[in-house]
């Protein structure tokens, strides 16, 4: 037995040492190649034959104590007394911790107090709720310390604290790794970039602008007409980017500037404005004020514009 435990123990010694050396893929992601496999293996093995030798050990120590049972009814009435089975090893367990009064003893607690059959016992608190209740104001001594004086262990408060710091520090480090480009509202002024009207009408398309406004710019119910010539809140580049950035909620445009990034609001804004005399059938009628933008009508921004 001693060479098998060492065995075990060599095995499971070389597979860890073999493990550490492996990549940081986890077990389940290729379980067959991963070299814990042989670890889980005998691990599973191990727990399958304890299992089955405490199944075992119970069935047989059920089958001894029937056998003994039998052996003493038997003695009993070979001696003309009634034979009284002996507690079992849970039902003593369960006796030491409730500490019941037996049916027999009934009387030596009853209150005197009977209703409908039913009397009234005069029992007392079970061993293990005194303990759990004796446990909770004892933790509740610790716990006071602890948090409330020696300062060893953080509030609820102070962990949320030290959470939020975790994850701002963490919000920062990503920001950093994946720097932005600014964009200089000042000096940002509308080309007919095809790159960025492309970028731009992606984004478009993919944060829902046209369940407001339409695929084609050409305005709904909510959203106005992008692609006449007037403009409720400004048609210069300066004032689109703002719209979108910023956003109208109380009229239900919402601040695009918290989902996208600097660059995503430019692009949505050069897309917008590259819409410009494309005229869509069926498009809303005209909202806001006349605004002309100097804006090439070239065939080739209108295809690039369609959507």
């Amino acid at each position: 037995m001693k060479k098998i435990i060492i065995m075990l123990v060599g095995l499971v010694g070389s597979v860890n040492a073999f493990a550490q050396e492996a990549s940081t893929k986890t077990f389940w992601d290729d379980p067959f190649t991963h070299p814990d496999l042989p670890l889980f293996v005998v691990s599973a093995f191990v727990f399958i034959v304890l299992l089955l030798v405490i199944i075992t050990s119970l069935i047989l120590l059920r089958a001894f104590n029937t056998l003994v049972e039998q052996t003493e009814r038997e003695r009993a009435k070979a001696q003309g007394i009634v034979y009284t089975p002996k507690p079992s090893f849970f039902s003593k367990i369960s006796q030491k911790l409730n500490d019941s009064v037996p049916l027999e003893k009934e009387k030596d607690i009853d209150m005197g107090h009977d209703f409908d059959g039913i009397r009234e016992l005069d029992n007392h608190l079970p061993p293990w709720w005194k303990w759990l209740f004796y446990g909770t104001i004892g933790w509740s001594a610790v716990y006071i310390f602890l948090f409330h004086f020696s300062g060893s262990l953080p509030l609820m408060q102070e962990e949320y604290e030290e959470e939020v710091a975790i994850a701002e520090a963490a919000k920062k480090a990503f920001q950093a790794s994946q720097p932005q480009a600014v964009i200089d509202l000042e000096k940002l002024v509308f080309t007919q970039d095809a790159e960025i009207i492309a970028r731009g009408r992606t984004v478009f398309a993919g944060n829902n602008c046209g369940s407001c406004h339409r695929a084609d710019g050409g305005g709904n119910t909510i959203g106005p007409n992008l692609t006449d010539e007037y403009w409720i809140h400004g048609g210069d580049v300066k004032k689109v980017f703002a719209t979108i950035k910023d956003g109208f909620v109380e009229k239900g445009m919402p601040a695009w500037g918290k989902a996208l990034s600097p660059t995503e609001v430019r692009d949505v804004t050069f897309f917008v404005m590259s819409l410009q005399g494309s005229n869509p059938p069926n498009a809303k009628a005209p909202q806001g004020e006349l605004f002309k933008m100097d804006v090439p009508k070239a065939d080739t921004v209108k295809a690039q514009a369609s959507l």
